[in-house]
């Protein structure tokens, strides 16, 4: 048998399912084992070594890939990290309701061109010390993971992996302008809710807290040299090669290290944690789904997908727990399977919009659906926000964004 034809058994799952029960329960089960890093390492690693063992011994070369894929995005998100920590804005923002919702929205177009990761970046911290000295304040950052990590990016190939993956393979730059209405009803849906939910949060704040929402200490920007390393990782993104691109976001991430003063470093509570912690993790997300995909990338067609809702949903659902970059693969081949006829990957436009939105838009439903929700979870809890744990975040953003979901699909979709 070839390598490339190892079909895992569905028991070789049970290391992946292991794995998310572990990050979902430890951390309230068990805090004072779970928090340090090197107890997170172990967990992770032992999950992860039979299925080491098991595609060293039948598919060297999805291993291979696994780790390929890993180190991709543990350099991109590490290098957006270090070179976002080194922009600090001093004074205080606005944090009315009105401004909280000006600001998602400023991250969701500003998703499309720096994509979810950099945006995600880029924006959490400001809006973290904005609301800092609110009580009631867990849904910003949830509301954040939503819209900026997530749905944001859903109109260029910059904004999402799935879509610059449908971009390398031959759909048209601008032809995830065509997305508009989904991207204009699901943001603009959020937007309005978010607003409501706040607004409703911060009427409940003491009358001095309030006031600190109006601070007239003058807002400032430092470390804006730190743009140009910024602009490096984002072209390195489009347009290096691999391996190039990987060394120019690593050049990057130490240039910014070396011409940020370490009070800017301080002032915004920088350190290594978060980006380690999501290091160890994802190791063990990447290696222990490889079985997981293996199998829907092989049995796939079996599902019977065959309607659009189905392709949007299907899309959808593995994207919350896999890497939706190759569940995008996955479903678009099983699209090509039909045999239609379609302009762009051999699929209609109806299919290829299902597939898109469904692996953009789900992404928001786990804390591992995207690369930077479970980084924006990580730097608020290190600031001492009290966050959800991983099914209480499932909760919120089921209660949220499954109602929108359904409505889409009843408008689009049926």
């Amino acid at each position: 048998m070839s390598p490339h034809d190892w079909l895992p058994e569905f028991w070789i799952t049970i290391p992946f399912i292991g794995l998310l029960l572990s990050i979902a329960i430890l951390p309230l089960a068990a805090h004072k084992f779970w928090h340090p890093l090197k107890n997170q390492a172990i967990v992770a690693g032992l999950f992860s070594l039979p299925v080491i063992y098991l595609c060293l011994a039948n598919s060297p070369h999805l291993l291979l890939t696994g780790i390929e894929h890993y180190l991709s995005f543990v350099i991109l998100l590490g290098s957006l990290f270090i070179v976002s920590g080194g922009i600090c804005i001093t004074g205080y923002l606005v944090s009315t309701p009105l401004a909280n919702t000006g600001m998602l929205a400023v991250g969701a177009i500003l998703a499309n061109f720096i994509g979810t990761t950099g945006a995600s970046m880029v924006l959490i911290r400001p809006l973290l010390f904005a609301n800092d000295y609110r009580k009631q304040h867990i849904h910003i950052p949830i509301f954040f993971i939503i819209l900026v990590s997530n749905i944001g990016g859903l109109l260029t190939p910059l904004g999402d992996p799935p879509l610059f993956l449908g971009y390398l393979l031959g759909v048209p730059f601008f032809w995830t302008l065509k997305l508009i209405p989904f991207w204009m009803l699901a943001t603009g849906a959020l937007l309005a809710i978010f607003f409501v939910i706040d607004h409703k949060a911060f009427d409940h704040e003491m009358r001095q807290e309030r006031a600190l929402a109006r601070s007239d200490a003058p807002v400032r920007i430092k470390g804006l040299r730190n743009l140009f390393c910024l602009i490096t990782i984002i072209t390195a993104t489009i347009w290096a090669p691999p391996l190039y691109r990987e060394l120019l976001m690593v050049a990057a991430a130490l240039l910014s290290l070396k011409i940020t003063p370490k009070s800017y470093h301080e002032a915004n509570g920088f350190n290594f944690y978060p980006i380690l912690e999501v290091a160890i993790l994802f190791f063990g997300i990447f290696i222990t789904m490889l079985p997981a995909l293996r199998i829907l990338s092989i049995r796939g067609s079996e599902m019977g997908i065959t309607a659009l809702w189905q392709f949007f949903w299907g899309t959808g659902v593995f994207s919350s727990f896999l890497d939706n970059a190759p569940t995008y693969l996955t479903f678009v081949a099983l699209g090509q399977g039909l045999k239609l006829a379609g302009p762009y990957l051999k699929l209609p436009e109806t299919i290829l919009t299902a597939i898109s939105v469904g692996a953009v838009f789900f992404g928001a439903m786990t804390y591992i659906g995207n690369a930077p929700n479970f980084m924006v979870r990580s730097i608020a809890m290190h600031r001492g926000w009290k966050m959800p744990s991983f099914f209480g975040f499932m909760l919120w953003s089921g209660a949220i964004l499954l109602p929108l979901f359904v409505v889409i699909t009843l408008i689009f979709f049926r």
